[in-house]
């Protein structure tokens, strides 16, 4: 049976990488996004159905579930690092503001998009959020959003599965060929990203739609509630 996917935020980089894998297999695949331009073209190239969706927006998302009756797979990819893109005053207002547009943008996206799918979800479906490897230090308020987006997960993995869910996070490290850094990494701070791997490179797109990929296959349904870090090393665990 031919599965039904959601990727959010999938016209551009991790997301787009993802929904092309899913495509290859057959799968029906929606893909969303703020960009109706970007998300057009991606669908058009994909063959997947373009669905304009601000993640973030609680009635953009009804709108979205509402035309989704029914659903396979759903990753949760909208996101990025939305320090990146505003300029920091340091002041207490410009602080608060700063943490809530990653949270916005990096949890309450995931969780709104959950939360609004949930029931639409047939048995033997997947929800996959993507995460990064700042989480592990949370220095930022980007870090911050994502390691609550890990420990949301961890608890939403035991209401998924009675439902016959998995749910479950993918921890990328750096990946090149994305818009991730908005032109703001440094050969420097590259080269000590890759060296910090123990396989010497920086990931591909590839890696993780791989690994989303598995996640949604039937050789992972016993792993749910479960963070894979994808990174080269440059995080462990034990």
């Amino acid at each position: 049976m031919t599965r039904i996917v959601l990727v959010t935020g999938g016209s551009t980089g991790l997301g787009k990488a993802i929904a092309a894998r899913f495509r290859a297999d057959g799968d029906t695949v929606v893909i969303t996004g703020r960009r109706e331009d970007r998300l057009r073209a991606t669908a058009a190239e994909l063959g997947a159905r373009p669905v304009p969706c601000d993640a973030g927006d609680p009635a953009q998302v009804a709108r979205l579930a509402a035309d989704l009756p029914e659903l396979d797979v759903l990753v949760n990819m909208a996101g990025g690092n939305t320090d990146l893109t505003r300029e920091a005053t340091g002041t207490l207002e410009d602080t608060r503001a700063a943490w809530h547009a990653n949270l916005d943008a990096n949890l309450l996206s995931a969780v709104l998009t959950t939360t609004a799918l949930l029931d639409a979800l047939r048995p033997g479906g997947s929800i996959i959020n993507v995460s990064s490897i700042g989480a592990e230090y949370a220095v930022s308020s980007y870090g911050a959003a994502k390691a609550a987006l890990a420990a949301w997960t961890a608890g939403l993995s035991a209401q998924a599965g009675p439902k016959g869910l998995t749910a479950n996070v993918i921890s990328p490290g750096l990946i090149e060929e994305t818009e991730f850094f908005q032109g703001k990494l440094t050969d420097e701070r590259r080269a000590r990203l890759i060296a910090a791997t123990h396989d010497g490179r920086a990931g591909k797109p590839d890696d993780i739609a791989e690994t989303a990929y598995f996640l949604a296959s039937p050789g992972a349904r016993h792993i749910t509630g479960q963070t894979l870090h994808v990174n080269g090393g440059a995080h462990t665990t034990r």
